[in-house]
């Protein structure tokens, strides 16, 4: 609930302080006091789009139970600031805060029942109404609800899969056609790692055989002096073993290089340099052999996840299929609750629409495709008019004999704020109007502007806006000014015995 409002500077009032009681409270006053401007003020502090051009307006809100943020750290008792310099400035709790964010957060708190908001008649809401309504006091139909809108929303996240692999198959053909080729020209090449390396070493040699050759044939004479070198050695007493291994080393080496060159003359020169050729293109376009490697094993992976998609196509079809059949025989049985539960508050509603002289209402049921609530449409008509064609009076009377009917008394609803909801009314009307809202202040804290006197004595706080010279002022009535403020309501400014005495019957 709201328990503190603190203005300053706010168009014609200089600085307003209020308290606020629980259940009703009635703002009344002349017109052109100020009354809708300080309600606006209250509104704009909860994010509503309304303007407030206050320098200075600050709520203290008791935290609903249920009200968690994740983004503002928030106490027992939440503080909301709006300050204007050159700009507006937004705090909760201390913290920045946008309005949006502010709406976000209040919005399911603080409702504001405005003629110009038409939303409270669209199907979903009504559908929503209903659906609460069937859960508060049915087990059977909250557990159908649930796993409902669980399943509905797998259903969706799958259609949507279907829908992506649908709108991908134009490309497939080509990823397919694409995968194939990279794998195939790899394949063809079939690289092995350090193979370049081998070939360049290849073509090096290739390149100088015939010197090789040549400087082999003149350095074999080295061995006709081996001989009168170990001749030597001997003659000398000296060792000449390292000499012998020397020479023998070198020996290997040049029958190693023999067989080399015997290899190399007999290589295809143009297959050597060809597949060079390849191996190097392979590493122009991939970086190495082995990112070429890799690259053919991710394509690969690639074309079987392909031919998976058409499996999965297939799969996610027959799920679907099945599952839509599933889900409208769910839609269906939740439609048949809400006709039921539709009929009974047809019903309830049969007294409160009589006593404010409206027609019967009843409840149009049609079908659409399925969504999050099924597959039913929601209209209501009354008399000759559906929702879209009732009158602003009609409208509000509607929706709060809807709101009557459909409260739960063991819930705290919040605060409601009420759009000149008595306003242009009969006397009888006045009177039922005020009664329910006086029923529903037992589950919210309602502000309502009234221009009637019904509402006004049934308020348990009763405030009065007058303006003096061009300056606004606020106060609290007690029991006298109470009747006072009716009287002048029911007579004007100069009010009859009658209209006082009529008063003091309101009050008791």
């Amino acid at each position: 609930m709201i328990e503190r409002l603190y203005i300053k500077e706010l168009l014609s009032f200089d600085e307003v302080e209020l308290e606020f009681h629980k259940g009703l409270v009635v703002f009344t006053g002349p017109s052109g006091a100020g009354k809708s401007v300080l309600m606006s003020a209250i509104l704009s502090s909860f994010g509503y789009s309304v303007l407030s051009n206050a320098r200075l307006c600050e709520v203290l809100v008791k935290k609903p139970k249920s009200l968690n943020s994740q983004s503002y750290e928030l106490e027992d008792e939440i503080t909301l600031k709006m300050i204007k310099k050159e700009k507006l400035r937004c705090f909760i709790d201390g913290q920045n805060i946008s309005k949006k964010a502010l709406k976000d957060i209040f919005s399911p708190y603080v409702q504001y029942l405005s003629v110009r908001d038409k939303s409270v008649f669209e199907s979903n809401t009504l559908i929503s109404m209903l659906d609460s309504s069937l859960s508060a006091k049915d087990k059977s139909f909250k557990k159908l609800l649930k796993e409902y809108k669980k399943r509905y929303q797998n259903y969706k996240d799958k259609l949507e899969e279907l829908n992506k692999i649908k709108d991908n198959e134009a490309k497939l053909a080509e990823l397919i056609e694409f995968a194939t080729y990279e794998v195939d020209k790899i394949e063809k090449i079939d690289p092995k790692l350090g193979e370049d390396e081998e070939l360049m070493q290849i073509k090096r040699q290739l390149s100088h055989m015939d010197k090789i050759k040549e400087s082999l044939f003149i350095a074999m004479d080295i061995f006709s002096a081996e001989g009168a070198v170990e001749d030597v050695y001997r003659l000398l007493e000296k060792d000449a073993s390292h000499f012998t291994d020397a020479l023998n080393q070198v020996r290997a080496d040049f029958e190693e290089t023999e067989l080399l060159t015997s290899e190399l003359e007999e290589m295809n020169v143009e297959e050597v340099l060809d597949r060079l050729s390849d191996i190097t293109s392979l590493q122009q376009r991939y970086g190495s052999i082995e990112e070429a490697l890799q690259y053919k094993d991710m394509k690969k992976k690639e074309l079987e996840g392909y031919k998976n998609i058409e499996q999965d196509k297939s799969m996610l079809e027959s799920f679907l299929n099945m599952e839509y059949m599933e889900l409208s025989t769910l839609a269906r049985q939740l439609s048949n609750y809400r006709k039921k539960e539709a009929k009974e508050l047809e019903e309830v509603l049969e007294g409160y629409l009589f006593t404010l002289k409206l027609s019967h209402l009843s409840f149009i049921f049609e079908i659409k495709s399925l969504d999050n609530n099924g597959f039913d449409i929601l209209d209501i008509r009354l008399g000759g008019s559906v929702a879209s064609t009732l009158s602003g009076g009609e409208f509000n009377r509607v929706r709060l004999a809807l709101m009557v009917s459909t409260i739960q008394e063991n819930k705290n609803e919040g605060v409601l704020i009420l759009d000149e909801i008595d306003a242009n009314v009969s006397g009888d009307e006045s009177i039922a109007i005020a009664n329910m809202i006086t029923k529903l202040s037992k589950v919210y804290q309602i502000f309502a502007i009234s221009h009637q006197p019904h509402l006004s004595a049934k308020a348990d706080q009763h405030i009065v806006i007058t303006k003096d010279n061009n300056f606004s002022n606020v106060l609290e009535l007690s029991n006298k000014g109470r009747v006072d403020e009716i009287s002048r309501i029911i007579a004007g400014e100069n009010p009859t015995n009658e209209a006082i005495e009529f008063a003091k019957k309101l009050r008791n």
